[in-house]
């Protein structure tokens, strides 16, 4: 059967401190499903800035096909959500989006609630790895996961040089002057040319290139514009974040994904939110931050993580 024929989508639209949450439902079939009554769900959430339309809908549809529904959703004042002023990139307040979209699926009465799987992408990652702790979650994915905050800052200010971060913070100060004089928020791009002196949020190497080839192929240059800019304020935030401090307060099964080339998520970041997991299977590609989205690494990784979603969430009801 075609993937198409085992997929079902509808809107499921929530509310987040009062604020609508754009988000997709991915039902398998009633094949799919067969002998397990309701099926468990797996909440997605993207990374810095993404919205759900960017590569998402294919890793759900896969995890759709072994049985799984998926919730993928956009985090407020992105992508289709509501949310003023537009483009404010705050994990915390993501954090927060998390736990309502956690709460939208258990609410649902043809949805397993109670077998639920997170999945998260680089900041996401770290995201929904605190939401695993937080929400007693059967399974955990983090694909090239964003874990300490303060690691990061480092580890990319280290491959720019000082100069970038005071430029940084430099934009980070006037965007929070800003905010509490009630003005439009001090935008910056999330990617750019960050070579020739631009105050971009995401300079390293190869993160232009790897966010680009995320867009969706139909968007012209009025859509990229609107999504390539953030408040300047997340630098100052950016420091305390740090998941991995939540990281011995989850219960269930991890799997993590890492690029030994990436140039966004630091390697000892993740090496010490390894060391404090319980129960993790990690794996590393030679690849970067991006790579997993693409081509036959793709398929290998969506399988693995499929297979691990399915074992522990699925299999646990048909044992």
């Amino acid at each position: 059967m075609a993937r198409t024929e085992t997929i079902r989508r509808e809107r499921a639209d929530f509310e987040s401190h009062g604020t609508r949450c754009a988000a997709w439902l991915y039902r398998p079939s009633e094949s799919a499903s067969a002998g397990i009554g309701k099926p468990p769900v797996v909440v997605m959430g993207h990374g810095f800035g993404l919205m759900q339309e960017m590569c998402l809908p294919s890793i759900a549809e896969r995890f759709t096909e072994r049985g799984l529904s998926v919730l993928t959703f956009d985090y407020r004042s992105l992508g289709d959500s509501d949310g003023m002023p537009r483009n404010v990139v705050n994990p915390f307040a993501q954090l927060d989006d998390w736990k309502a979209a956690v709460s939208h699926v258990r609410a649902m009465d043809d949805i397993d609630g109670d077998r639920l799987g997170v999945w998260g992408f680089s900041f996401g990652g770290g995201e929904a790895l605190i939401t695993a702790a937080r929400e007693d979650a059967d399974a955990y994915v983090g694909q090239t996961p964003v874990y300490d905050g303060i690691r990061t800052v480092r580890y990319v200010v280290g491959q720019q040089g000082p100069e970038y971060g005071l430029r940084m913070s430099a934009a980070a100060f006037k965007d929070l002057a800003r905010k509490y004089t009630r003005r439009e928020p001090y935008y910056i791009p999330l990617i750019g040319d960050a070579e020739e002196g631009e105050v971009v949020a995401l300079p390293s190497p190869g993160s232009k290139e790897g966010h680009e080839a995320m867009l969706p192929e139909e968007w012209g240059p009025e859509e990229r514009a609107k999504w390539n800019r953030c408040a300047a304020r997340v630098i100052l935030q950016t420091g305390r974040y740090r998941p991995i401090k939540y990281a011995s307060d989850v219960d269930c099964p991890a799997f993590i994904v890492e690029g030994t080339e990436d140039q966004l998520a630091p390697r000892n970041a993740i090496d010490a939110t390894v060391s404090k997991l319980r129960d993790v299977n990690w794996v590393a590609y030679d690849t970067d931050h991006f790579g997993a989205f693409f081509g036959d690494l793709f398929e290998e990784v969506v399988e693995r993580e499929g297979a691990f979603l399915e074992y522990h969430l699925l299999d646990a009801a048909r044992r």
